[in-house]
């Protein structure tokens, strides 16, 4: 039943209630008690009656006689003739009390008839209110529609500091003025300089941007406004113009103060691109944010930081001096950065002796800080699960797994040919990893299904951060991922589907280094890659490419050309090691799953050779 049902029926109630209640008050003299004239005539013939009382009605000849006996009950008789029963009372030589007769009321005449068309008023005001709401869905919530949704966190609520946000020492430094100005903005304001008014934080999600901003709020203990780009947008037109505006009314009234806007692109996108055009709500919305940030209004004591990871797509206005005049690269943290946000994460886990956290940061380059909480979230699931009080280095290894690769199926079926076919297949990418000098080495080599569909895997251990990439180091990717496809090639003279995606990253890769890296030296040094430009929803409909069909064809025999010579050298690795790919294949057949060192130890010469080699058929 709906809440409007509940109301009507609660009103309807408590008018019938009154109603019977009056009627009950106008008839509770005049009730049938069920004694009659004839039992009261035996009584004054036997001489039991002892006091009688009259109570003429109003305005007619009728009332009712008050009877106490002699034995002290007390009786009530009703009657058509007032006059006539106080005659016959007389006739038994009874002196009959008669009362006079009653007022009006001026409670029931006046009082109640006006409380009764007061009640009826309100019952119906009430029941036009309801419907009147549900009939508009919900028009008395249309007021709020404008108002900002920013969450408000006061300086004494944020209980975030600088101190516990880990491997970003350079990004804390770069922010600490802000921090300085918002707690002693007069040791500024001295010497003339003006505090950025904004600060944009991009980076890769999950390096600590909105962690970043948070701390800067706790640290300065201001209030801190939190808001989310799409809770700017709705469906009706004006609405997130007019969020922005109360957002920044409201944050003039706690100044000094930060606003925060995380995934700032989902309102600050490029104007005039896309299907869309150039006046729907976004846009609007974005021009009432720029006119907020440096206009002809006055925001003092207002920083607006922003996070997002993708700048490219920003409109330039906001990316100006004025508005948004520092921007600050959250990077993926170092091998000392990783370190530290392990050693955070870890402090409410126990850990066990055998756990280095040292040696995980040097095995987990490119892991973000969300990457690392991760991991070691996940070890502490395969301790629980495991019914153990600690974390060992073992759960950490199972979970690095999972998070790179994918959880393991080991109750899949599958056949013994299909499995000598991926054994041959991992073992030819891992032999490329741990020949060639920029790739590897191997972490783990493994025939068991995972959770992304492969049938197996070959995990590599990167030992150092890597700023950027060779042409060399891109050239021996992709001579890793055709690995698989050479192997299946060597051994069983035929090739199977199972390295669609190998084949598809090395694609890209060559393509890569084409078109956008100028690592061709047929096509030069000149950028032909138009990728970045295609972020809008059908951008390429009026979009022309930026080089003409011949440079098309040019680079597409460019990267065939990479992609052969690199098959060929992968090729004559393998053949190269081809003993040792029987070796790899063989163990993996055993065991399903091999570690760095017994893989590594397949390449010495002494290794003792399986009493049944596999054959190539």
């Amino acid at each position: 039943m709906s809440r409007n049902n509940k109301s009507f029926y609660m009103y309807f109630v408590i008018i019938i209630g009154l109603l019977l209640f009056t009627v009950w008050i106008g008839t509770i003299r005049v009730q049938d008690s069920g004694y009659t004239r004839g039992e009261f005539v035996r009584q004054l013939e036997n001489n039991e009656v002892a006091i009688v009382k009259v109570c003429p009605g109003k305005n007619t000849a009728a009332g009712s006689l008050e009877i106490t006996l002699k034995n002290g009950e007390e009786r009530i008789l009703n009657v058509t003739d007032v006059a006539e029963a106080e005659a016959l009372a007389r006739s038994y030589n009874l002196d009959p009390e008669v009362e006079s007769v009653p007022e009006e009321s001026w409670f029931l005449n006046s009082v109640f008839p006006i409380l009764i068309v007061v009640v009826v008023c309100v019952f119906f005001f009430v029941m036009m209110n309801a419907q009147n709401a549900g009939a508009n869905g919900g028009s008395s919530k249309m007021m709020n529609f404008g108002r900002s949704r920013a969450r408000l966190t006061m300086g004494g609520e944020n209980k975030i500091k600088l101190d516990g946000v880990a491997g970003l020492k350079e990004e804390k430094e770069e922010l600490e003025e802000i921090v300085e100005f918002l707690k002693e903005p007069g040791k500024f304001t001295k010497v003339g300089a003006r505090i950025p008014k904004g600060v944009l934080l991009e980076g890769a999600p999950g390096t600590g941007k909105t962690l970043l901003a948070k701390a800067i709020a706790g640290e300065a203990n201001v209030p801190f406004f939190s808001i989310s780009g799409s809770d700017f947008v709705e469906m009706f037109v004006g609405v997130g113009a007019s969020r922005v505006r109360d957002m920044f009314a409201e944050a003039k009234r706690h100044a000094p103060c930060i606003i925060f806007i995380d995934e700032i692109d989902a309102v600050a996108r490029r104007r005039g691109t896309g299907m869309g055009g150039g006046h729907d709500e976004r846009e609007q919305t974005l021009n009432q944010l720029l006119v907020e940030m440096d206009g002809f209004g006055i925001n003092e004591g207002i920083i607006v930081m922003a996070a997002t990871n993708r700048v490219d797509i920003l409109d330039p206005a906001i990316l100006r001096p004025g508005r948004f005049d520092r921007k600050i690269t959250v990077a993926a943290p170092d091998v000392r950065g990783r370190e530290d946000i392990l050693k955070v994460h870890a402090q409410n886990k126990p850990l066990g002796d055998d756990v280095d956290l040292s040696q995980i940061a040097q095995t987990t380059a490119g892991f973000t800080g969300a990457d690392l909480e991760n991991l070691l979230n996940e070890a502490a699931i395969n301790a629980a699960m495991d019914k153990r009080v600690f974390v060992r280095q073992d759960d950490i290894k199972r979970a690095f797994v999972k998070v790179g690769i994918g959880g393991e199926k080991k109750s899949r079926i599958i056949s013994d040919k299909e499995k000598r076919i991926t054994a041959y297949h991992e073992a030819g990418h891992a032999i490329l990893f741990h020949v060639l000098p920029d790739v590897g080495p191997v972490y783990t080599v493994s025939i068991i299904p995972t959770g992304i569909g492969a049938a197996g895997y070959t995990m590599p251990l990167p030992e150092k951060d890597e700023m950027f990439l060779t042409k060399g180091k891109m050239l021996e990717d992709i001579m890793v991922s055709l690995g698989g496809r050479i192997a299946e090639e060597i051994i069983f003279d035929d090739i199977t589907t199972g390295a669609s995606s190998d084949i598809k990253k090395a694609t890209q890769v060559a393509r890569r280094m084409v078109t956008r890296y100028g690592m061709s030296e047929n096509i030069g040094v000149i950028n032909y890659d138009d990728d970045d430009d295609e972020v809008f929803i059908g951008r390429d409909l009026a979009h022309a490419k930026n080089h003409s069909e011949v440079i098309s064809g040019e680079i597409d025999r460019e990267v065939k050309a990479i992609i052969d010579d690199c098959y060929k050298k992968a090729k004559a690795i393998i053949l190269e090691q081809e003993d040792v790919l029987h070796r790899c294949a063989e163990l993996l057949l055993k065991k399903e799953k091999i570690n760095r060192a017994e893989f590594e130890e397949l390449f010495d010469s002494e290794y003792s050779q399986p009493e049944e080699p596999v054959s190539k058929s």
